[in-house]
């Protein structure tokens, strides 16, 4: 197996960019179709374990759109062959001083382009 083909990575990190656009910008259509629209996609957050692509709409239609700006660190993007890769980084908010974001996303490539498949969000104390 392949890791880390550069235009692979590429493809993906730009996805990603994309994510993160939309969720600091409440850009909520654009952040269902970066998630596999599929019963077994799934999303554990901060308070919330998402079960199935309806649970992550509901969510994400219900949620604030204030206070989602946030700086990015650290970021990691690693690609298995040609068609699944992992995102990881960390992240900080003004409005959560003392504490760190970590965020995990599994994409994989299907016949609509790369999809979030698994998220995971979780934050802890700083430790800086």
């Amino acid at each position: 197996m392949d890791i880390d083909l550069p235009e692979i990575v590429a493809e993906v990190r730009a996805a990603f960019e994309r994510y993160e656009r939309a969720l600091v910008g409440n850009d909520v259509a654009e952040l269902d179709a970066l998630f596999w629209d599929d019963t077994r996609t799934l999303r554990y957050g901060g308070a919330e374990n998402l079960y199935g692509i309806a649970a992550i709409r509901a969510f994400r239609a219900a949620r604030s759109p204030a206070g989602l700006e946030r700086t990015l660190d650290g970021t990691v993007i690693t690609t298995y062959g040609r068609d699944m890769a992992v995102a990881s980084t960390l992240f900080r908010r003004a409005t959560a001083p003392g504490r760190v974001g970590r965020q995990m996303q599994t994409w994989m490539r299907t016949p609509e382009g790369w999809k979030v498949v698994a998220a995971h969000v979780s934050v802890i104390d700083d430790p800086l």
